[in-house]
């Protein structure tokens, strides 16, 4: 590699940070710079054009590729749960059951954020829906706004690593292009696979621990200052609590445990779970907008959840030589709860698209769906100049020859990402960043999953990090006007901290992302 390229493959990406800085569509300024560059390489004799050409095989691959097609559909599904007023019944039941407690109304804020996150993993989503829920009441009831922003903010970004979340389906997908590339390099001809599933899995564990140490917290600050988060004053509102926290807890309970149960016990893909969540979603919509005559969407709720049961327990294939009596009647009791599921279903789209709901569903998802892969086609060209330049050969070079190895690498990475996600959107960081840095750094010996769920978090952080949080812009625009921007800035520096906290504490105890994967799939 000549000097003049990696030269030109450094300005590139210092081009595309600042195109991306000066607010220009992200997929155009990434793909424009791209090929701005590749031009003035070929000019110099440092990049061959026909590189360029490997263009229509990649976005072949992406059109292709099974994984990505979760994506949307879990985008439908985290859009049509906060459409249906999901997340404003579980607060409002949370917040009575913890109600008693001081600091109560931020737990549920907590409990609640695990919960979207677990059925939605839209951040913008969720922290819009629980700032209008919440803060008001929070205010209300006498706590800091600076607390309550804080616990808002970070409940709401909680959706970027508990699972199912589209970073880890993206992060996934990317990792396991890396790891081939970086097994390859190695001389193994055979690696093992990471897949989405294993991020899934890996997850699972840290993301819990995110919410231990917000809850912590909450209680920190109920024992030092009390003020800060009084209790709620019983008015009453207690009156058949259980029966309401069974009908309003139990139904996402169920989706949630459908969907990841479906994919960590090997009954699904991950895109065949997004599409159980997104008819799950669909059910429960339809139930909540129009709570009267349940009966057709109780028979399909349930259908859905036995043949998911019928699925793990039985050999459904039936176009084998000898197929079992009891694999012949469980296809048939499938075929019988499948018509069920069609009852149920039809009766709720009927009903959501009545409401005016289906719509703004459909075309919030095909919104956000656009943006993501618009995106990965523009970050595809960045990648290919970028390694036409022999970027990646550069890359590799300054990380391995950095003091202390393997270690020093990922501090600098996680650094760099860190500091990046204070001007730059997750999308951006993961499909620019990681595919630069993934192989170089598998190929030091870092473990696939455990790197994944540790840029996670650190993405997750980026959401909450002035001046260009996301999640506090979102939170700004339904704050009310006694709210001010530094009150909100000043909550988060808490919670950040304890972003950090989690990222030391998972580098310190790696088995916490590499156990339960290896515990499932060996």
């Amino acid at each position: 590699m000549s000097l003049g390229a990696e030269v030109l493959s450094l300005l590139m990406f210092a081009t595309a940070c600042a195109v991306l800085l000066a607010g220009y569509p992200v997929a155009f300024s990434l793909a424009g710079t791209a090929f701005a560059y590749a031009v003035v390489g070929s000019f110099f004799d440092v990049f061959d054009l026909r590189l360029l050409g490997g263009l229509s095989s990649r976005y072949l691959g992406v059109m292709i590729n099974e994984v990505l097609v979760a994506v949307p559909l879990f985008v439908f599904m985290g859009v049509m749960l906060e459409r249906a007023r999901i997340a404003e019944q579980l607060l409002e039941t949370i917040g009575l059951l913890f109600g008693r407690l001081r600091g109560g109304l931020g737990y549920s804020v907590v409990i609640v954020g695990m919960l979207l996150a677990a059925s939605t993993g839209i951040v913008g989503a969720t922290v819009v829906t629980m700032g209008l829920l919440s803060l008001p009441t929070m205010l209300k009831r006498g706590y800091d706004p600076k607390l309550a922003t804080g616990v808002i903010c970070a409940s709401g970004t909680l959706g970027q690593i508990i699972p199912p979340s589209i970073v880890l389906v993206l992060l996934g997908d990317i990792l396991q292009g890396a790891n081939t590339q970086a097994q390859l390099a190695l001389g193994n001809f055979a690696p093992d696979p990471v897949s989405v599933v294993d991020l899934f899995a890996g997850a699972f564990i840290p993301g819990l621990v995110l919410v231990v140490l917000y809850l912590a917290w909450i209680t920190l600050m109920a024992v030092i200052r009390p003020k800060s988060c009084p209790t709620i004053v019983d008015s009453g509102e207690y009156g058949n609590l259980g029966r309401r926290t069974l009908r309003v807890l139990v139904p996402p309970a169920i989706l949630i445990l459908s969907v990841l149960g479906s994919i960590i016990a090997g009954v699904a893909t991950p895109t065949e779970a997004a599409a159980v969540g997104s008819t799950g979603a669909i059910l429960l919509a339809g139930r909540g907008l129009v709570p009267e005559r349940p009966m057709p969407i109780y028979t399909a709720g349930l259908s859905l959840v036995a043949m998911l049961l019928i699925a793990s327990l039985f050999d459904m294939r039936m176009q084998r030589d000898v197929v079992p009596f009891a694999d012949r009647a469980a296809f048939v009791v499938a075929c019988l709860l499948s018509l069920g599921l069609i009852w149920g279903l039809a009766v709720s789209l009927v009903r959501v698209h009545r409401s005016g709901v289906l719509g703004n569903v459909m075309r919030s998802t095909m919104k956000i769906s656009c943006m993501v892969f618009i995106i990965l086609l523009g970050a595809s060209v960045f990648s290919l100049v970028f390694r036409g330049f022999g970027g990646d050969m550069l890359v590799a070079d300054l990380l391995s020859d950095l003091p202390g190895g393997a270690l020093g690498a990922m501090i600098v990475v996680m650094a760099l990402m860190f500091v990046m996600g204070f001007f730059l959107d997750f999308i951006e960081i993961v499909f620019v960043v990681v595919p630069i840095v993934g192989p170089v750094l598998i190929q030091l010996g870092l473990d696939p999953v455990w790197l994944g769920v540790m840029i996670a978090i650190n993405l997750q952080t980026s959401f909450l990090t002035p001046p260009f949080g996301f999640a506090l812009f979102y939170l700004r625009g339904v704050a009310p006007p006694s709210v001010t921007t530094m009150d909100i800035y000043r909550g988060i520096v808490p919670f950040v901290l304890i972003q950090i906290l989690g990222l030391i504490v998972l580098a310190l105890f790696p088995a916490l992302a590499t156990w339960l994967p290896k515990a499932l799939f060996g």
